[in-house]
């Protein structure tokens, strides 16, 4: 059985796959939403994208410190071993969720992730360890997740803009703010002059998360990816570092401003909002995680909810269909939230007759 069913005549809440919710859902004449509205939108779009980019980034951690220090970066990139395989502290509970899809020759595991982790997350349990052990192959979101060498010439080129500085798009008084924030990380306004808004805003947003202890090594992709490699299993992904950051880099600049805009009043707040959505995905509680990492933005910005999640989960869904094709026991390891809400993977293959169970 599906691991949630939907309604033959669903309500009018996701717009991004349904025609007929497409505009005002309660008034479809409504006049377009004067200027102070939609500036009032933006910021809270903006809040709900930077929590959702948490998830739906791959390596943003490694990203923001490739941005700051993309010489050292490289330097690392080139002299640093492979990581050996960390024990995960085993959760107390059930853990976090896993799916299955089974035909007649193949078994596909479905495990939501979280890219950046405290060392003691206790998120580790048999079921996940077993599927994982059982696997042919693994596939991320991109198969290299840890290749910073790969990811400098992309922030360079999609990253800086050195003849639109940040000091010549955003007030005096949020210059004042970024250059706080900068200064917490070792660096400041004017060393960052240069970054186009959406780099700024999410190289500010995980700082604190690095200063609370959250490390991109300690998360689920750098940890499976290290097992991975240590059992010799071959490791995919279902799309690369370019795309991901295209998705960053092509958001309108308005767009880029308000994420801004929300990261510097609030940028140390982000800790308590990943606090919360690990704690959630480590209990397997999807009601929370969906509310934390896919709802807000769903409702205030249909676009870039179209954009991060729904075309990707369409795009990786068309994938695993063609991997049922073949034969043999995969484990998928991707962001958490595009396994959550009523456009996740999970959704869109039921919708088409592939049946997912929990675990």
């Amino acid at each position: 059985m599906r691991w949630r069913p939907v309604a033959t005549t669903p309500p009018c809440r996701s717009p991004s796959r349904s025609p007929r919710c497409s505009g005002n859902p309660s008034n479809p004449s409504s006049p377009p939403e004067d200027r102070a509205v939609t500036v009032i939108k933006s910021l809270k779009t903006a809040r709900a994208a930077g929590r959702t980019i948490l998830g739906a980034l791959l390596g943003l951690g490694l990203a923001a410190a490739v941005a700051l220090e993309p010489t050292r970066a490289l330097a690392q990139a080139a002299t640093a071993p492979a990581p050996a395989p960390r024990a995960v502290p085993q959760s107390p509970g059930a853990g976090p969720a896993l799916w299955v899809v089974r035909d007649a020759d193949s078994t596909l595991y479905l495990f939501g992730t979280v890219h950046v982790l405290r060392p003691t997350t206790a998120w580790g349990s048999a079921r996940v360890d077993a599927a994982f052990d059982s696997a042919d192959q693994v596939w991320f979101e991109i198969s290299n997740p840890d290749d910073q060498a790969a990811i400098v010439p992309l922030i360079q080129q999609h990253g800086l803009s050195p003849d639109r500085p940040l000091s010549h798009l955003i007030t005096t008084g949020q210059l004042t703010l970024l250059d706080n924030a900068a200064r917490s990380i070792g660096s400041n306004a004017v060393q960052m002059d240069v970054f186009r808004p959406w780099l700024a805003a999410l190289t500010l947003s995980v700082a604190p998360l690095t200063r609370a202890g959250y490390d991109p090594q300690s998360g689920v992709e750098l940890t499976l990816k290290a097992r991975a490699d240590a059992a010799g299993k071959p490791v995919h992904g279902f799309e690369t570092i370019d795309k991901q950051v295209r998705i960053l880099a092509g958001m309108p600049e308005s767009e880029q401003l308000a994420f801004l805009a929300s990261t510097l009043e609030s940028w140390e707040d982000a800790t308590v909002e990943l606090d919360r959505m690990v704690e959630a995905w480590a209990e397997g509680d999807l009601a929370t995680l969906e509310a934390v990492a896919v709802d807000e933005m769903q409702a205030e910005s249909p676009a870039l909810y179209r954009a991060l999640l729904v075309q990707r989960n369409t795009d990786w869904a068309d994938q695993i269909q063609t991997l049922l094709e073949g034969s043999g026991t995969i484990f998928i390891a991707v962001g958490a939230a595009h396994l959550a809400g009523d456009d996740s993977v999970q959704e869109i293959l039921g919708d088409r007759g592939v049946e997912v169970v929990r675990e």
